[in-house]
């Protein structure tokens, strides 16, 4: 038995080294320009990557995309051209530890860090006294939140914040445990160590400490807010979810996508998406 184990480990060791080893993955033909495109912006001696477009001619607004976990700002790659039609400047990041933007380990990640990043990303863009509007899925809804929660950061009360949360963090605390499937990356795919990935998901464990804070920021809002909702979202079960968030948020206007429209909308069905997305916005 004591050789069968040795045997394990002498053959353990050397592929657990290759593993270490294994050089990062070549970008595909889209996510190489998507990179190439895009720019870095230093935050504490960090690279965070962002893209900048602009767009439409005679429009001021802006629009700022938060994504989601675990991927990166691809994600909005398939409605970018449209959102370019209407808006002046389309703005997108990878938050700290995600896509191209730097992966510190150990590092305390935090949603507090995370709009702190995007806060230093608009004033590094000259966006400091600029109406903004926030488009933000998963990950990106909370750090929207506490974006909400410091509405003072903001130059006046006639700022709108657009709120896309087909993951309403807090709500959860209410529909209770919910089984959930592995979610697939449709950004930028990484190995990470698992001591980074229990780091970067933390996340969850501070959505339920500052749930209070995070979910009474959308319920207190003055600013306009929408839910573009996919029926087939496992992480937000149908009819439980939609019913709890119109009760809990009726100030806040719905779009609710095909039947078969999941977790990523705007990857799914960018079309209708886009279009509940700027109705919503064309409204006002």
């Amino acid at each position: 038995m004591k050789e069968w184990w040795l045997q394990v480990g002498l053959l353990g060791v050397p592929l657990l080294a290759v593993y270490l080893h294994i050089p990062t993955p070549q970008l595909s033909p889209a996510l190489h320009s998507w990179k190439s495109s895009g720019s870095f912006f230093t935050y504490k001696d960090l690279n965070i990557f962002y893209r900048d477009s602009s767009g439409a001619v005679g429009s001021s607004d802006v629009v700022v995309l938060l994504h989601g976990f675990p991927t990166s700002s691809y994600d909005w790659s398939k409605i970018w051209e449209g959102l370019t039609q209407r808006f002046h400047r389309v703005i997108a990041l990878d938050f700290l530890g995600f896509g191209f933007s730097d992966k510190p380990r150990p590092h305390g990640y935090s949603i507090f860090e995370q709009a702190t990043i995007v806060e230093g990303l608009l004033r590094h863009l000259g966006l400091r006294h600029q109406r903004i509007n926030l488009l933000s899925h998963d990950y990106g809804d909370t750090v929207a939140q506490e974006l909400l929660h410091s509405f003072e950061w903001f130059p006046d009360t006639t700022v709108a914040v657009f709120l896309q949360i087909p993951f309403f963090p807090g709500l959860g605390q209410f529909l209770g445990p919910t089984l959930s499937p592995p979610r697939q990356n449709f950004g930028i795919s990484n190995s990470f160590p698992n001591n980074f990935s229990f780091s970067v998901l933390q996340y969850i464990n501070q959505r339920k400490k500052h749930r209070e804070r995070w979910v009474g920021a959308l319920m207190s809002t003055s600013v306009p807010l929408h839910l573009i909702y996919g029926p087939l979202d496992p992480v937000n079960p149908h009819p439980e979810f939609l019913q709890l968030y119109r009760k809990v948020l009726p100030m806040s206007t719905v779009s609710v996508l095909d039947d078969h429209i999941s977790h990523y909308p705007q990857l799914e069905d960018p079309t209708g998406f886009l279009n509940a997305y700027l109705n919503f916005i064309n409204s006002f």
